[in-house]
């Protein structure tokens, strides 16, 4: 597999990290995913389903908070993911990232995984 980091974006309160694993891309934002910092966020997942690559797992284990501009990103995200047949895979979201997903409902149109390799290898079993 590739494991190599293709690509980082820092602000003073997140920092976005991209890596290749196969056809899979894996997006690690680190820090809080809001109003200010979302565009760090979006501009790596828009860049990747551009490239072709439809399947994004976003690694949530460094993510402390998410409001609803970060939400906004993550389901448009999804929605074109989605239309070119792939999707976007949730890891191991903290407690108070999760709470905003199940309050809106968005926890129900993810795909929620405790590890990135679970998240992998579901996609690697249905493709």
């Amino acid at each position: 597999m590739d494991h190599g980091t293709v690509g980082s974006a820092q602000s003073g309160r997140l920092l976005v990290e991209v890596r290749e694993e196969g056809a899979s891309a894996v997006v690690i934002p680190a820090g809080e995913l809001d109003h200010h910092t979302a565009e760090l966020l979006r501009e790596p997942l828009e860049r990747n389903l551009a490239k072709g690559r439809t399947r994004l797992v976003v690694d949530c284990s460094r993510l402390e908070f998410c409001d609803s501009t970060g939400l906004n990103v993550l389901l448009g995200a999804r929605l074109k993911a989605e239309e070119a047949g792939g999707g976007i895979h949730l890891v191991a979201m903290r407690p108070a990232v999760a709470r905003v997903f199940e309050i809106t409902g968005a926890d129900t149109v993810f795909s929620v995984h405790d590890t990135v390799e679970g998240a992998l290898a579901e996609g690697s079993e249905a493709g």
